[in-house]
């Protein structure tokens, strides 16, 4: 099932989540070029945040509100930057790319919460959400060994690209079928792909 697609985005995320879009269609060269074959970083489960994620999220959660799955999106994915940037070595060449995807992502979050008054963010969050939330700011140490999953930068980085044109669809409406990627799950126009779940193997990290 296709996530319902909902007019929540105020009109002031458009510019910084355009900007931020521009920077993700240069991924390819950045996330998989610079990177060797079959190079992966270490994330938590819920960090593999996909369209099919989403679509759980409402079956599960009757009514879930957008904007709830706004936030989870910002959570998911400031993380996931983050540990893109820690692997990288400060010469390495897709460092200055990743720390601007970084900035701009952050520009974006900041209007988010500008956009919105303080009470939205005290809202109780739904059980579902509230659970992925509490194992995202979990202290890595606390995590059980199990949580963890392997996921190259290349497919987190898509992931990101994927959920935001589906969650923000009102900016993205007249870009390159923005409702394709909240019908889209596990393939793209009919082309399978391997799931980032399921690449679980380590990846020893390589001399930069």
């Amino acid at each position: 099932m296709a996530p319902v697609l909902m007019a929540s985005t105020p009109a002031s995320m458009c510019t910084p989540l355009k900007t931020l879009n521009d920077s993700l269609s240069h991924r390819r060269r950045y996330m998989k070029h610079n990177f060797p074959i079959n190079y992966f970083i270490r994330v938590h489960h819920e960090e593999i945040f996909k369209l099919s994620n989403i679509s759980k999220m409402k079956l599960k959660v009757d009514g879930l509100d957008e904007l709830v799955l706004q936030r989870l999106w910002f959570q998911v994915n400031q993380g996931v930057l983050k540990k893109i940037i820690r692997v990288l070595p400060e010469r390495h060449p897709s460092r200055p790319y990743t720390a601007e995807l970084e900035r701009r992502f952050r520009d974006a979050e900041g209007v988010f919460v500008q956009s919105h008054p303080p009470e939205v963010f005290q809202q109780e969050l739904p059980e579902t959400i509230q659970d992925i939330w509490d194992q995202l700011t979990e202290e890595p140490d606390r995590v059980p060994e199990s949580s963890w999953r392997f996921a190259s930068p290349k497919s987190l980085v898509d992931n990101l690209c994927h959920t935001m044109c589906c969650l923000f669809w009102e900016c993205f409406s007249g870009t390159e079928s923005s409702q394709d990627y909240c019908e889209v799950s596990h393939s793209k126009k009919g082309r399978k792909t391997q799931s980032p779940e399921l690449e679980t193997r380590p990846t020893e990290p390589a001399e930069w």
